[in-house]
């Protein structure tokens, strides 16, 4: 049974948000943007820094937006990327959130193990290593004295949503990225928190994506011009459990990538996968909607296009992407495959002089032309996609016969293209706003708007968003 109503999904990336409205009914999905904005981020004198009172104001504007086209929103829901957090005495945001690319977070790894090893700490927690999870982050927050004035660590989703209801929580799926979450009961690790010195009582409750968090506050409600006080439900808060609940998987033989800034590389399992092996190869359990299990492996995404391309901006160049992803298409000649994982290319800077220099470090030709540049990105991430699938497959048990591309990626043809002919597999790509057709989802199953599970949802988005299709060559 589909009833009809429309919700409001703020979506939030590491370059840029969005405000979408989403109109559900029997025979309808559909998603509308009525704001997009840039997320660029601040760099000060102590670090790089999330603007993030500037995205506030960002969404209360496209909510207002959303409310001007549809003044009887049934709900509102917030997903963005994971790890990042702000701390809060009382109401008060005490920190200006520091951005997971900020050089602070080596230093939390050191502090972190030398309590905790690695494997003790994958067994706990279930996440692969990257040096910027949350848990090292906080390690270098309590060695600077910065937790001793907290009383609440709220993800920046969950804060957002504290700033709209005065509730705060925690959302199960982004908390989970953070490494203080039991990978087996879903719960706030207490062993973990002690040894790691981290008080237990920073941390809020939990809740489930779908789980109501409250009302708008008045004053929020007149702010964006309406007299109703507007639920504010949890979804998939991390944006890739958004993204994968509207990922269309028909058949239990596929793979997803959630493909933006970074490449989110996996298949959905019923349980966490925690051998020696897994860890090896540093296979991350993510929390997903509905109890699902993300097992997946974080690869360096299209954050080494884009990063390119502001370089050469700020060298002057005037750079039409469509243009030079077109000329790449048209290079006959080898690029060099080097790797897109390796942890010089994380932070933000000259990212073509640095994969020359590490084309270099790795004896291969380097490319020397944009649109040669451009080739050598695309055919080194679907060559680590490549190598992430089928270690998928080996590690999970579970065969992979298509691989799903949703989010921005999905557009790229040649990199859907070179994906298909590197794995293998046949892809299907689409669709594009996976993240935000998630998060509307979930709001709307949550208002009784849809029922089902998330295969049930899943045929949903294939045949409104019929994906497009790409087979090895």
């Amino acid at each position: 049974m589909t009833s009809s109503g429309v919700v409001a999904a703020v979506d939030l990336g590491a370059t840029s948000g969005r405000v979408i409205i989403g109109r559900v009914g029997p025979d309808t999905l559909s998603v509308e943007a009525v704001h997009r904005f840039p997320n660029q981020p601040v760099r000060t004198a102590d670090g790089l820094h999330w603007n993030i009172l500037e995205l506030y104001r960002n969404v209360l504007v496209g909510l207002g937006k959303a409310v001007a086209a549809e003044p009887g929103l049934a709900s509102i829901g917030i997903d963005a990327w994971a790890v990042d957090y702000a701390l809060l005495r009382g109401d008060m945001m005490i920190n200006n959130p520091f951005h997971y690319r900020d050089e602070r977070t080596h230093r939390g790894v050191e502090l972190v193990h030398d309590v905790v090893d690695l494997a003790s700490l994958y067994a706990a927690n279930g996440l692969q290593f990257l040096p910027f999870n949350t848990v090292y982050q906080l390690a270098v927050d309590r060695a600077a004295g910065q937790l001793d004035g907290a009383d609440t660590v709220l993800m920046l989703p969950d804060l957002l949503s504290f700033w709209l209801t005065g509730e705060k929580v925690a959302e199960r799926t982004n908390a989970s990225t953070g490494g203080l979450l039991d990978v087996r009961s879903g719960e706030w690790n207490d062993e973990l928190m002690n040894r790691l010195g981290l008080p237990l009582a920073l941390f809020p409750r939990l809740v489930a994506a779908g789980s109501r968090i409250g009302r708008l506050r008045h004053s929020v409600a007149h702010e964006i011009g309406t007299d109703r006080a507007i639920d504010v439900v949890a979804v998939g808060s991390h944006d890739t459990a958004s993204a994968v609940v509207a990922v269309p998987m028909l058949t239990d033989d596929a793979a997803y990538i959630s493909s933006g800034t970074w490449s989110l590389v996996g298949v959905e399992l019923d349980k966490p996968v925690l051998d020696d092996s897994s860890r090896d190869a540093n296979f991350t359990n993510e929390g997903g909607v509905d109890g699902r299990i993300r097992y997946l492996h974080n690869v360096m995404g299209l954050w080494l296009l884009s990063e390119c391309v502001r370089t050469w901006e700020r060298d002057g160049a005037h750079v039409d992407l469509p243009t030079l992803i077109t000329q790449a298409a048209q290079v006959r000649s080898q690029v060099a495959i080097f790797d897109a994982n390796d942890p010089g290319l994380l932070p933000p800077g000259d990212m073509p002089s640095r994969i020359v220099q590490l084309c270099a470090d790795q004896g291969l030709s380097a490319p020397r032309t944009p649109a040669e540049l451009v080739r050598s990105i695309l055919e080194s991430l679907a060559a680590a996609y490549a190598e992430a699938i089928d270690q998928a497959q080996l590690l999970s048990g579970k065969t992979i016969r298509t691989v799903h591309i949703v989010g921005g990626g999905s557009q790229n043809t040649l990199l859907c293209q070179l994906t298909a002919d590197r794995t293998g597999r046949t892809v299907l790509a689409g669709p594009v706003e996976a993240t935000a057709i998630g998060n509307v989802l979930v709001q709307s199953r949550a208002a009784g708007l849809i029922v089902g599970e998330l295969e049930q949802l899943r045929a949903r988005v294939a045949r409104t968003f019929p994906p497009t299709s790409y087979r090895p060559r």
